[in-house]
């Protein structure tokens, strides 16, 4: 069996994780969560991941993953992206929901990227996942972080997401949340992966 370790100090996080990859017996994975401070990086969501895996690669002995997540305004060229956790902490649901109160457009992704690396040195491998939808006035309470402003389309058979829904993150289940979010669709790119070794 894989040990993997997951670096996060984000126990919600770290929980959504655990269940959505669940007791998939065609993984042979270990995944243990590890709190280490990853430095604040600036630039696209890929450099971010990428840098950010690198760096824990040095600091932890064996195969490490990171997940780094985005919460991208179209009509503001994908901001805040991956620097919604500080615009969040600053303004609160409610600023980042009058960001676009100007805009017409009101249409977003959530996007999450897992990095995986063997160890130091070894290639970092990124999977990808993004759901659209839009921002909306803060509703419900469930979930966290930004859940409450984000109204995710719902996936297809195909795993597209085009079709509208009218639950925010916020309002759904933790169950319901994790089969259809932007990190259950990343985590599908890394059960691929790691069912095809």
């Amino acid at each position: 069996m894989l040990s993997i370790t997951l670096i996060t100090g984000n126990k919600n996080k770290a929980s959504e994780i655990e269940s959505i990859l669940g007791n998939d017996l065609s993984l042979a994975l270990s995944i243990k969560a590890h709190n280490l401070d990853l430095p604040e990086l600036q630039g696209e969501p890929e450099y971010i991941a990428t840098e950010k895996c690198k760096y824990a690669s040095s600091h932890i002995d064996g195969p490490v993953i990171i997940e780094d997540t985005s919460l991208c305004y179209n009509a503001l060229g994908g901001l805040p992206g991956p620097y919604v956790k500080c615009f969040l902490d600053k303004t609160g649901l409610n600023g980042l929901y009058n960001l676009l109160i100007g805009y017409e457009d009101k249409s977003a992704y959530a996007q999450t990227i897992f990095a995986y690396t063997e160890g130091k040195g070894f290639p970092i491998h990124l999977f990808i996942g993004k759901l659209n939808g839009k921002i909306v006035r803060s509703r419900g309470n469930l979930g966290f972080g930004w859940d409450a402003i984000f109204q995710p389309n719902i996936l297809d058979d195909d795993n597209n997401c085009n079709k509208p829904n009218i639950l925010t993150f916020g309002q759904m289940t933790p169950d319901k949340k994790n089969s259809i979010s932007h990190r259950y669709l990343a985590l599908q790119k890394v059960k691929e992966y790691f069912t095809q070794l």
